[in-house]
C-alpha cells in the first residue's frame, strides 16, 4: 500500500496528506493535509516533508516510515558460536536509490530494513522532526 505522512515545516508538526497533485511525470507537487487539531494546511514541497510507508510495521504494531528512528538489538555470531552479546543500535530510517530499498541508518553503519526486522526487539522510537535528540549520542 503507498502512503505518506506528512512533516508541516512551517507549523512544525506531522499530518496526513488528504490530497496531493501530481505532474504529467507523477512527481508530487501540491499537498493538503490535516494536522492533529483537524486543521488543514496546504502548500507546496517547500511546505511539506512527505515520507512513504515502508509497508513494514514494527513489534508493536507501529506503521514503519521514511523518517523514523528505530530502536533494535543485535546478537553476535562467531562462526557456528552463539555470542550472548547484545549490541544495540538506534538508527534513522531512510530510502537508499543504491540498495533500492529502505535502511536503517545509525551513523553510517546501513542496515537493510528486512534484516533490522528479523532481529528482536525493533520498535519505533519516534521520528527525526519531532525527536531529533534520539539520534545523538
Amino acid at each position: 500500500m503507498i502512503k505518506f505522512r506528512a512533516w508541516d515545516k512551517v507549523q512544525k508538526v506531522m499530518m496526513v496528506p488528504r490530497d496531493m497533485q501530481t505532474d504529467s511525470d507523477g512527481n508530487i507537487f501540491y499537498v493538503e493535509a490535516m494536522g492533529p487539531d483537524g486543521e488543514y494546511d496546504e502548500g507546496d514541497l517547500d511546505v511539506f516533508k512527505l515520507e512513504q510507508f515502508t509497508g513494514l510495521k514494527d513489534v508493536n504494531g507501529n506503521e514503519i516510515y521514511e523518517g523514523d528512528i528505530l530502536h533494535f538489538g543485535s546478537t553476535w555470531c562467531v562462526g557456528d558460536e552463539y555470542d550472548p552479546r547484545e549490541e544495540e543500535h538506534i538508527g534513522l530510517v531512510e530510502y537508499r536509490p543504491d540498495y533500492a530499498s529502505y535502511v536503517v541508518n545509525c551513523n553510517e553503519k546501513i542496515y537493510p530494513l528486512e534484516q533490522v526486522i528479523s532481529f528482536d526487539g525493533y520498535s519505533v522510537h519516534g521520528n527525526a522532526h519531532e525527536n531529533p535528540e534520539l539520534l545523538k549520542g
